[in-house]
């Protein structure tokens, strides 16, 4: 059992003076519950900790940041968004990440409670204004009574106590070095881009215009949350010939480019053929020109609201590796862009994670030294909401283990049970790459329809099972 306890609960029973009886009482023995440490506050290490926590086990939370920075990150704070700031689709019966957003609330998970408050228009996807959502999330674990924190690096796996380390695919050179060096295997990596963002005061409105794709959303605000770019077929010819002819970051030596095909920068999509863009980012289905509602546009740069004042837009799928004159040079080819400013440029980074399957099991713990587990996507899942997940799963397993007990994952017909059974035996180890959630993850229907047109019936039933099976995994925890 992993008992949900209230702040209040916990410091009501704190100022009485019972707490540390009522913890010996929860673990079965007169001993302390032990502290659990948590390596990393990104999103999996700051979901990790408060649902340790909420479980009434006490966390220290060790961040290097800002101490030691890192390429992508601008802050000390927790949570940090560094890429995107959409947690993807919202659609809990639709969609495998939606399914997730909602097995995450089901299980108090603090990412989506602090998502949900500091939401941003965005169609039917989640997005968040960045600098709110992590600031909070940064006080929610601050104001915690049994969270605390303990800056600086952590430069080795340590040998004693219970750890989650959940220090994200920008892993410190040093613990990198001491994670291959337990294991005995080099680190597999991928190139993760980073996209720009544009002020809006910049953004011409009279050549752009306000539509979610489709017009998804509820609302007229919700319908209207993207702005759009719209190209003739000149226009696009002349932006593809500018993106593939302009300078790029140079990799280092001995490093390989091995994209995560969910995140491939603008410029490599554009090498793998002319059409490419136009039929991924920049496709102009579902999308009516207000300016000139009769003729379709040939292609359309669709731009995100990324804060609540709406003055920040960051530009849909454009993560590049373009060095940054020649990124302002060719993203003014976008018309009613031609006079943007820019926030953030794009940028570029690697991405480390473990060939989880060979090294992780399934309560997300090494092999070679249990009392390490992992969490977020140095496990080898991708997305900010998958990396958070993995934090919920080995906080509350964590958590679990403090107090004499083992929690197992949820069933692999859930969201988060499918992703584990991917990261940990579902996946060909010679083959491993860094997984989104989806429904092919998922054990199959046997009774419904497959190929395009069951999806309608399958998806519902999908996440029907999905809610059903997590549901009774909580209720087995109470």
């Amino acid at each position: 059992m992993v008992p949900p306890f209230s702040v209040p609960a916990i410091l009501a029973a704190l100022r009485a003076g019972c707490y540390l009886d009522q913890r010996k009482t929860m673990s079965g023995n007169d001993a302390m519950t032990e502290t659990v440490h948590i390596i990393g506050a990104g999103l999996a290490g700051s979901e990790a900790a408060w649902q340790i926590a909420q479980a009434g086990v006490p966390v220290v939370l060790h961040e290097m940041r800002p101490n030691v920075a890192t390429f992508a990150h601008r802050t000390g704070d927790c949570a940090e968004m560094v890429c995107s700031n959409s947690f993807r689709s919202d659609d809990d019966a639709m969609n495998a990440v939606g399914q997730l957003h909602w097995e995450m609330r089901a299980a108090g998970g603090l990412i989506m409670q602090m998502a949900d408050r500091h939401r941003l228009p965005a169609g039917g996807a989640l997005a968040v204004d960045r600098d709110a959502f992590s600031g909070a999330v940064t006080q929610a674990l601050k104001d915690h009574p049994l969270i605390s924190f303990q800056p600086g690096e952590i430069r080795e796996l340590p040998s004693e106590g219970r750890w989650i380390v959940a220090t994200g695919p920008l892993t410190s050179d040093a613990l990198a070095g001491s994670i291959r060096g337990l294991t005995g295997t080099e680190s597999l990596a991928f190139f993760d881009a980073i996209a720009p963002i544009v002020h809006a005061d910049s953004i011409d409105m009279s050549i752009c215009w306000r539509q979610s794709r489709y017009d998804k959303g509820e609302t007229e605000e919700e319908r209207t949350a993207y702005i759009n770019c719209p190209m003739t077929r000149d226009d696009y010819e002349r932006f593809i010939d500018a993106l593939l002819a302009a300078d790029k970051t140079e990799f280092r030596e001995g490093e390989t480019a091995g994209y995560f095909d969910g995140c491939l920068p603008i410029e490599v999509m554009a090498e793998r053929g002319r059409e490419t863009l136009r039929h991924g980012p920049m496709k102009p289905v579902g999308l009516t020109n207000t300016h000139n509602p009769t003729e379709k546009a040939y292609a359309v740069v669709q731009l995100r609201r990324d804060n609540a004042l709406g003055t920040l837009y960051n530009i849909v799928g454009f993560q590049t590796k373009m060095k940054y004159g020649a990124q302002t040079d060719v993203f003014k080819l976008i018309p009613g862009l031609q006079n943007a400013s820019f926030a953030r440029l794009g940028g570029i980074h690697r991405n480390s994670f473990l060939n989880s399957p060979t090294l992780i099991d399934d309560r997300l713990r090494l092999r070679l030294r249990p009392n390490l587990r992992f969490a977020g996507q140095v496990t080898g899942v991708e997305g900010y909401v998958e990396s958070a997940a993995m934090g919920l799963l080995a906080g509350r397993m964590a958590a679990a283990e403090a107090l004499g007990r083992d929690l197992p994952p949820p069933a692999p017909t859930t969201s988060m049970g499918a992703l584990v059974n991917h990261i940990t035996g579902g996946a060909e180890a010679k083959t491993f790459q860094p997984m989104n959630v989806n429904f092919g993850l998922y054990p199959p229907l046997d009774e419904m329809r497959g190929g395009r047109k069951g999806r309608k019936d399958r998806y519902p039933a999908y996440t029907d099972r999905a809610k059903s099976d997590f549901n009774q995994w909580l209720a087995g925890q109470n």
